[in-house]
């Protein structure tokens, strides 16, 4: 399990559109903002990457100024996320290995439907400090009960306010 206040692992991982987006090369104001999803595959991973999408001014105003939205799927299908969604702002990487997202700390699933990847990661959404440490997140083991991204908004805003310290650390 990732603790906050510790170091999350490595990523690494190619973008739609080209070139490579490195967590540790990122030098937000004040988080990171990764947000792993399932794949192309998922209505609700559609919902929540398209408010993400809608939402990066937002997250800027409050010091996030380094978005990206992450899956296992492969150039393709994160391409085809890209188009069918309608996304316009956020990164999209791909080519997430079962491996980080162990790594990670992601629950893995195996498909149960056609159009779903034999094996792929569940959501998480992770707030990382500028030098590379947890400060917060929220997985679950399935598509449902994810954050509300513009309470994640408000709620920033908040710990910026009340330099409110990471908490789940012992």
């Amino acid at each position: 399990m990732l603790k906050p206040r510790q170091p999350v692992p490595t990523l690494d991982v190619p973008l739609v559109g080209g070139g490579r987006w490195v967590l540790a090369d990122q030098h937000p104001d004040r988080f990171t903002l990764v947000v792993f999803y399932r794949g192309v595959h998922c209505p609700m991973c559609r919902a929540h990457i398209t408010e993400l999408d809608g939402l990066i001014d937002k997250f800027a105003e409050v010091g996030v100024t380094s978005v990206i939205a992450v899956s296992g799927d492969d150039e393709d299908r994160a391409q085809r996320a890209v188009e069918e969604w309608g996304l316009s702002r956020v990164q999209v990487g791909h080519g997430m290995t079962l491996a980080s997202m162990r790594e990670w700390g992601l629950y893995i699933s195996k498909a149960i439907k056609e159009g779903q990847p034999n094996e792929f990661g569940e959501p998480g959404v992770f707030i990382v400090r500028p030098d590379g440490t947890l400060y917060a997140a929220v997985q679950t083991s399935m598509p449902f009960l994810r954050p509300h991204l513009d309470e994640v908004v408000e709620t920033i805003r908040w710990i910026n306010e009340n330099d409110y310290p990471a908490r789940g650390e012992v």
